[in-house]
């Protein structure tokens, strides 16, 4: 196991997981693999397992464990899958899909995160990640279509470039809503859409995002 160390604080943060409402054992047995220390700045390393949101530069966060195993289990993704993740940031919610998938592919605009979260997740083992830099509020459309899309920031919509990305029978999870406040939306193929609770994203920036000094940039609207 990566980092058996913490393994203790792992499997805590796992069996917290399960008080409050995650069920699927994939989603669990990632999470309890992925070591969150090593994708955190080691001054935040001894909270690595607290359930919460910490910063990692650039003005982002390494989301709570709580909301990346939720989002991870709301993609409904199997091991045969191919996903697209819409902003790397630090790189875990990357490595947590890893154990699950076949193969991620993941955004980010932020070049040194970018170099950061790919160096890290080879050194993990995690092969089966190819991280991108680009505008992530574009998706990767060279790569596309995918099964799975996750949306790892705030966004005002599904833009219609990402829903377009889009495997049949595939399905998006993204946080959609104002840069404030945001709800958990899973938007199928099909146009159908669920809604699962409120959730606080740093903003998805870019084309298809909010601009840097608020708003929307969006051309084209949402799927």
């Amino acid at each position: 196991m990566a980092g058996s160390d913490r393994r203790v604080e792992r499997e805590a943060l796992v069996g917290s997981l399960e008080r409050n409402g995650i069920r699927d054992r994939a989603v669990l047995d990632a999470m309890a693999w992925v070591p969150r220390e090593r994708f955190v700045p080691e001054d935040l390393a001894a909270d690595a397992y607290v359930d919460r949101a910490l910063p990692i530069g650039e003005g982002q966060t390494v989301s709570q464990p709580w909301v990346v195993a939720r989002m991870t289990e709301l993609l409904e993704a199997r091991p045969d899958h191919r996903v697209l993740e819409v902003g790397t940031g630090s790189g875990y919610q990357a490595a947590v899909l890893a154990r699950i998938v076949r193969e991620v592919v993941s955004v980010e605009r932020h070049a040194p995160l970018a170099e950061r979260a790919s160096a890290l997740l080879r050194e993990l083992g995690l092969d089966n990640v190819r991280v991108v830099t680009g505008d992530a509020s574009a998706g990767h459309a060279a790569a596309a279509p995918y099964d799975r899309i996750i949306v790892t920031a705030a966004s005002p919509g599904i833009h219609g470039d990402l829903a377009a990305q889009l495997a049949p029978g595939g399905r998006i999870v993204a946080p959609v809503g104002t840069e404030r406040m945001q709800e958990l939306v899973v938007r199928h193929s099909d146009g159908r859409e669920e809604h699962h609770g409120g959730v606080m994203f740093v903003p998805l920036l870019g084309r298809a995002g909010f601009r840097p000094n608020g708003g929307s940039e969006r051309k084209g609207g949402a799927a």
